[in-house]
């Protein structure tokens, strides 16, 4: 009586972290999926689930726990990413990835359609998910979790493996840096989570206040606190500072890059290094950070001066702070103001001399400034 009585608890409790009705929860438990705990969920059933991830560096395939894979390649931080439907969605992102990195569009578009071919074929089963807790990564995970939510899928369907340090590794850097070993352990830890509704909804209005044109809503997902998002309002708080900030017109990252040169990083390399030293969790890849500093380097007032000019700043392009790039690092000058901007933040598009929209040190939050639309 006493194991029965406990096995009706544990029905009960996955009832309410998954929101399923008890005989799916008795199922389920029966057949070994037993929730959220760490230490009393067998593996078997993994293989037969499909697996995502950010990209084939992490050796998920190896763990032995997955026969299906797909690949969730996109730099959402980066680019237009408006309210749109999914379709019209991979063909602005490919059209934005195709410039941006030179990939053949054919390429880029067969890949999305058949990562979200295969989203939408595994929706009567179940989903694992290996991310890491940077923006990169956590932009991914509300895409991700905003698809299955519409596809119908319960949330108690949905394991989560996210992390964002690892025993032994000074300076965590994502998961391809574990063994497939390693990696093994994971759904035996904290990182692992069997998905609540709450996840869900939390993941769904992130997703949308990425999207929409204007950034009212991401102020509210930078303070929202879910332990099984845990990481998700520390990235909402850092896409935030990516926007011109009322002192300086800079982003976080331009007046980090720029403080790298100031202080004597004589190459672009040097200066990628420097500033990513400085991010809690590096996000970036140095190709989208040279790709700022080649904006930075133009303009009627350059901030940097690139040795030789013109060309496309590499790892070893020498660069230096300007007169310009000097007086708006020391807060005499708006970027903005100077040079303008044209850049899209998930569904808002900066654009022009004038943009409403800003980082406020002082009170860390973005604001609208008066008299502009």
């Amino acid at each position: 009586m006493t194991r029965q009585a406990d096995f009706k608890r544990r029905v009960r409790a996955r009832m309410t972290k998954t929101g399923e009705s008890y005989a799916t929860a008795r199922s389920r438990l029966l057949a070994g999926h037993a929730g959220t705990t760490p230490d009393d969920s067998p593996l078997d059933w993994m293989p037969e689930a499909l697996h995502i991830s950010n990209g084939d560096a992490t050796d998920v395939p190896g763990t032995g726990l997955a026969r299906r894979v797909i690949y969730w390649r996109d730099i959402l931080h980066e680019g237009p990413v408006p309210e749109v439907a999914p379709a019209e969605l991979r063909q602005i992102r490919a059209d934005y990835l195709t410039s941006y990195t030179g990939a053949e569009r054919t390429e880029v578009m067969r890949r999305f359609t058949e990562r979200d071919q295969a989203l939408e074929a595994g929706r009567d089963g179940e989903y694992v998910l290996w991310f890491e807790a940077d923006l990169y990564d956590q932009l991914q995970i509300t895409e991700i979790l905003t698809r299955l939510a519409d596809l119908g899928v319960p949330a108690g369907h949905i394991t989560l493996i996210c992390i964002g340090e690892h025993p032994g590794i000074a300076r965590f850097g994502g998961l391809g840096e574990l063994t497939a070993g390693q990696l093994r352990e994971l759904p035996h830890t904290s990182a692992c989570a069997r998905l609540t509704p709450a996840a869900l909804e939390l993941a769904t209005r992130a997703w949308a206040a990425f999207r929409a044109p204007a950034p009212e809503g991401l102020g509210a997902i930078a303070a929202a606190r879910l332990g099984e998002l845990r990481f998700l309002g520390e990235a909402f708080d850092r896409l935030g500072r990516e926007y011109p900030a009322t002192r300086d017109g800079l982003s976080l990252t331009e007046r980090r890059v720029l403080a790298a040169v100031a202080d004597g990083a004589p190459d672009a390399g040097t200066a990628f290094v420097q500033a990513q030293a400085r991010e809690t969790r590096p996000y970036m890849g140095d190709s989208t950070c040279f790709a700022r500093m080649d904006r930075m380097a133009e303009g009627p007032y350059p901030l940097l001066r690139l040795d030789p000019p013109g060309r496309p700043v590499q790892r070893a392009t020498p660069v230096h702070l300007t007169d310009s790039g000097a007086l708006v690092l020391a807060g005499q000058a708006d970027q903005v103001a100077l040079n303008g901007i044209d850049r899209w933040i998930g569904g808002v598009h900066l654009h022009g001399h004038h943009v409403p929209w800003r980082w406020d040190d002082g009170i860390e939050t973005i604001v609208h400034l008066p008299g502009r639309t």
